[in-house]
């Protein structure tokens, strides 16, 4: 049994938007007690991606394990739980019911209250994790900097989404640029497919790009037009994807790790540039990432780089944290439950909710 204050709110986390089964338990919105997570990527591998028919059953077959575990691990029982958290939404619909079916009857049967949790708003509120298991052997944590309290400007970057916004108060955002085509993290995967490295493109671009010149091949960098912070990915998906075909066709020999350091390099510095330049526009001194690039090395390098010559604190979360988890969903419904938010039985799956949304 862990150690408790009566003051402390203990939150059972619930996520399964996507092909991960996750469930944690997080104690004040800022310590993790125990962090489950079961992936489906060797099983989406054969198939080059995500599908949702296979990652709901699959939902359905591990997400009880996962529950029970992660309450073991945290050493508490569902009565000392104080609320259930549970993502439902954005994402595959059918993978979203089956976390909010389980959210809802765990608190239906434990008189707990539920909490839905916008995903982009729990991979947001990873940040605000400081404390947690094997946490004395992760390197990137913060090294002494003050926990991460808002307002901040926030960039969100992975498979689904690529955003720029302002947090104002936890829970709370204004979105001042966003992708116009492509997420950042799609455009890695439709990459990698094309010059073969395979599913999941991230990590292994990221990998492949680390024995490759960023400055190999130029690619495009686009701009939107009156939008100096949106996004646009399509062009240089496009441009990798021309380069790969004129490549087979004159007979010309690619060097894998030359094209993805030079398509990271294309994406990285469109992230950072608008990134570091939004918060010096609005007037914020502190920068944080999140999502499931955020993983990314070459990102995070360089976001450390252009912070600390532009004056900005930096956050960013442990690699474990970026991807899908339960625990970033925990640390968020724990400040939407201090801010009074509670959902009723009728809390349905919302593929498509966009972020602000309730």
């Amino acid at each position: 049994m862990i150690k408790q204050n009566k003051e402390d709110i203990l939150i059972l986390a619930i996520e399964s938007s996507c092909d991960e089964t996750a469930a944690a338990v997080v104690r004040n919105g800022r310590e993790v007690l125990s962090n489950v997570i079961a992936s489906q990527i060797a099983l989406h591998t054969q198939f080059g991606g995500v599908v949702p028919e296979i990652a709901s059953r699959k939902h359905m077959e591990k997400i009880n394990q996962v529950i029970v575990r992660a309450l073991e691990d945290a050493g508490v029982s569902l009565l000392e739980i104080t609320a259930v958290g549970v993502t439902y939404g954005p994402g595959l619909v059918g993978a979203l019911l089956v976390g909010v079916a389980e959210a809802k009857a765990i608190a239906y049967a434990a008189k707990k209250p539920l909490i839905g949790v916008h995903h982009i708003e729990g991979h947001v509120a990873a940040n605000f994790i400081t404390k947690y298991p094997g946490q004395e052997n992760d390197i990137s944590l913060r090294s002494g900097k003050p926990e991460l309290e808002p307002p901040f400007v926030c960039l969100i970057v992975s498979g689904g989404h690529t955003h720029l916004v302002v947090v104002k108060d936890y829970g709370e955002f204004e979105i001042i640029g966003r992708t116009r085509d492509d997420a950042a993290g799609e455009a890695f995967d439709k990459v990698a497919r094309a010059i073969g490295l395979g599913y999941p493109g991230g990590p292994k671009i990221d990998q492949a790009a680390r024995q490759g010149n960023p400055h190999a091949v130029e690619f495009p960098r686009a701009r939107v037009a009156g939008a100096p912070y949106d996004f646009s990915f399509s062009g240089l998906k496009s441009a990798v994807l021309n380069y790969v075909n004129h490549a087979k066709m004159t007979g010309k020999e690619i060097c894998v790790p030359d094209l993805a350091a030079s398509f990271q390099n294309a994406v990285v510095e469109a992230l950072v540039s608008r990134a570091v330049s939004a918060a010096q526009e609005y007037g914020y001194k502190t920068l944080a990432i999140a999502g499931g690039v955020a993983s990314n090395s070459a990102l995070r390098a360089a976001m450390a780089k252009a912070c600390q010559e532009d004056g900005l604190d930096f956050y960013y979360p442990s690699p474990v944290f970026c991807t899908d988890n339960g625990a970033m969903i925990g640390a968020a419904a724990y400040y939407e439950y201090k801010k009074g938010t509670r959902h009723g039985w009728d809390l349905n799956a919302v593929p498509n909710l966009k972020l602000g949304e309730r």
